[in-house]
């Protein structure tokens, strides 16, 4: 099953609404970080859950679309891609948010140094 999701992600319709739906997602983000609104770290993490968004979108059409016409070809196909498409940018969202705040926030944070902190150098 998943060689058949992962060989037919990259065309026609789950192609298409990953396009959409991450690269409308990094438009916003774009915007606001071009206006002042959003600051460089968070434009980074974003654009990292915008990435994963786009591919869990295309990989939930996909297995949903396939898992719907075993269950009802034609109308099971139909709603299997659009459940699939929802649940898959969904945790796109989440894996791309956490994966991107690891790897961009917390390089940044400083590392508390004992000796100017008072009360820990007592």
């Amino acid at each position: 099953m998943l060689e058949k999701v992962w060989e037919n992600m990259f065309e026609g319709g789950s192609l298409w609404a990953g396009l959409i739906t991450g690269g409308y997602s990094q438009l916003q983000d774009t915007l606001a970080l071009t206006g002042g609104k959003l600051q460089s770290q968070e434009y980074a993490v974003n654009t990292a859950k915008n990435v994963t968004m786009a591919v869990g979108t295309m990989a939930g059409v996909e297995a949903g679309a396939l898992l719907g016409s075993a269950v009802m070809p034609g109308f099971g196909t139909m709603i299997g891609s659009i459940v699939g498409g929802m649940v898959g940018d969904r945790v796109g969202t989440y894996v791309g948010h956490q994966a991107g705040s690891l790897a961009f926030q917390s390089s940044r944070q400083p590392v508390a140094n004992p000796a100017s902190n008072p009360q820990v150098a007592q």
